[in-house]
């Protein structure tokens, strides 16, 4: 009896997840297939990056921004107190293109975390009427500009994140990336996002455009600094105070690597993972639970059991393997790969377990080579 209710619970489970992708694929829009503003009604816009050992990839970045086909922004590079050589690379492009500005900061005060104050601190001396917050390791086509603002304009919205395209060398790496994406796009179902009587919201690092007026009545990045997971928080912020936001998806526009090896996908998901439930215990056992009964015992259940639960057991893996072979197919990916999902999920699992355990342990988390007291991030609620 037990085997068969969880079959029917993993299987109803997949119906809705099914149900949520179809609703994705028909509202979500492509950055790709948005006309571009007139270069005549571009409002001045502020591109704000931080940068904290970023050599590998910032020069590459930084050209991309300045090679925008907008022509009214600055672009703020913010160096958070780099020990490689990503301060000389700023200095050279910032001698090279006098949009470019360089903020170094060479102190971290307390209660804030590297990356959020840097961000505030280059907002506060932005002159744009528009901010764009992004990463020094992404990439983006001439017209990502242009097409961003025009939608924001026409749609009058005040906040817009888009989803980058995963560039990653391994196609397990790339697996794990859309897998991590499917997850939040249930979580999170940010095609919601932009009915304001929705409490859906959603925020990618990679980029995020606001209009400038109201990231400061919510006083900039301070009410989340020290929120790991200031780019979720940030659009929570809006969306709490009534804004109009919306997600865009960036395929064939922008790009990131995001990580280059299994390591740096690990060591670098450790920060927020735990942040993104609030830190709390219970919310991570019973994740995990739901998680093995839906995504995970399916497969067992497929070879334990007989009858009409060996046969419910079936449909739900199918289910399971079409949703997600259509997932990596839209990203370009084998649709092969589908079939490994299961350890795509027990490697997030694990992730979620050792970023809970380590910050129990340690008592905070590490970040980037700071340590921040797990009692300050806590109370950082938002």
């Amino acid at each position: 009896m037990l085997t068969l209710s969880l079959a029917l619970f993993a299987l109803v489970a997949w119906i809705l997840m099914a149900h949520l992708v179809f609703q994705a694929q028909r509202h979500l829009l492509f950055l790709k297939d948005l006309d571009p503003l007139a270069p005549s009604a571009c409002p001045p816009l502020s591109i704000i990056v931080p940068a904290r050992n970023e050599e590998r990839h910032v020069e590459e970045a930084i050209r991309s921004l300045l090679n925008q086909d907008y022509p009214a922004i600055e672009c703020i590079v913010v160096d958070d107190r780099s020990t490689d050589q990503t301060g000389a690379i700023l200095e050279r492009l910032t001698q090279q293109d006098s949009r470019l500005r360089l903020l170094t900061i060479s102190s971290l005060p307390q209660g804030w975390l590297g990356k959020n104050y840097a961000l505030h601190r280059g907002a506060q001396i932005a002159n744009g009427a528009y901010l764009l917050f992004t990463d020094a390791d992404v990439v983006m086509h001439p017209l990502t500009l242009r097409k961003a603002l025009q939608h924001m304009i026409m749609q009058d919205l005040d906040y817009v994140t888009i989803a980058p395209q995963i560039t990653m060398r391994r196609a397990a790496l790339q697996v794990v990336a859309a897998i991590f994406g499917f997850v939040l796009l249930i979580l999170f179902q940010p095609w919601k996002m932009r009915n304001p009587k929705s409490p859906c919201h959603i925020g990618i690092g990679a980029f995020t455009l606001v209009r400038t007026e109201a990231y400061r009545v919510l006083g900039g990045h301070k009410p989340i600094a020290m929120r790991p997971d200031d780019d979720l928080k940030l659009s929570k912020l809006f969306k709490r105070r009534g804004y109009r936001q919306d997600l865009l998806l960036g395929q064939g526009m922008i790009f990131v690597e995001w990580y280059a090896s299994l390591r740096e996908l690990i060591e670098g998901l450790l920060k927020n993972t735990f942040a993104g439930v609030d830190y709390r215990i219970s919310l991570v056992v019973l994740g995990t639970l739901a998680s093995f009964a839906v995504h995970l015992w399916p497969w067992v259940g497929l070879a334990v059991t007989t009858g009409l639960a060996q046969f419910l057991y079936g449909l739900v893996l199918l289910l399971m393997l079409t949703v997600v072979s259509g997932i990596l197919a839209s990203q370009g990916i084998n649709p092969l790969w589908a079939i490994g999902f299961p350890a795509a999920i027990l490697l997030l699992l694990y992730i979620q377990w050792k970023a809970m355990l380590i910050a129990l342990w340690s008592g905070g988390i590490t970040w980037r080579g700071t340590h921040y007291p797990l009692k300050a991030l806590k109370a950082n609620k938002v």
